[in-house]
């Protein structure tokens, strides 16, 4: 499976470079926490992940992409700290006349095991501007 997703992004990837949009590099490092248990305010901290990403974006008259990865530092609340490889793809498209509203959508992925297998989640959305 990690195969398909380099070459899938090695695609994706040549496919977006193409593109005549002026690129430029970026450092992304990004928290994420998770709490579970109880509602609200009385959850329980279950511990996060820091993703420090090296990327790359751009954009063109209606469109904007992205992509980044890294290491992610894994820190459990009970249990022992790891680091994965994780990373992003995405980019958004505007798809009015007026350029008010616009869709986006990401890839992303994180290793587990050492690159024995990966986790993949989807991200797509509207955006309107008034």
């Amino acid at each position: 499976m990690f195969k398909t997703l380099l070459v899938s992004g090695a695609a994706v990837s040549a496919a977006v470079l193409a593109s005549p949009a002026f690129a430029g590099p970026f450092v992304n490092v990004e928290n994420n926490a998770a709490f579970v248990g109880g509602d609200g305010l009385n959850s329980k901290y279950a511990g996060s992940v820091t993703d420090v990403h090296v990327g790359i974006d751009g954009n063109g008259d209606y469109t904007s992409w992205y992509m980044q990865a890294g290491p992610a530092l894994i820190s459990p609340q009970n249990g022992d700290a790891d680091v994965e490889l994780s990373g992003k793809i995405g980019g958004s498209v505007v798809v009015t006349a007026d350029e008010k509203l616009s869709l986006y959508g990401e890839i992303s992925f994180i290793t587990v095991d050492d690159f024995d297998r990966a986790n993949l989640g989807t991200k797509l959305g509207a955006k309107y501007n008034f």
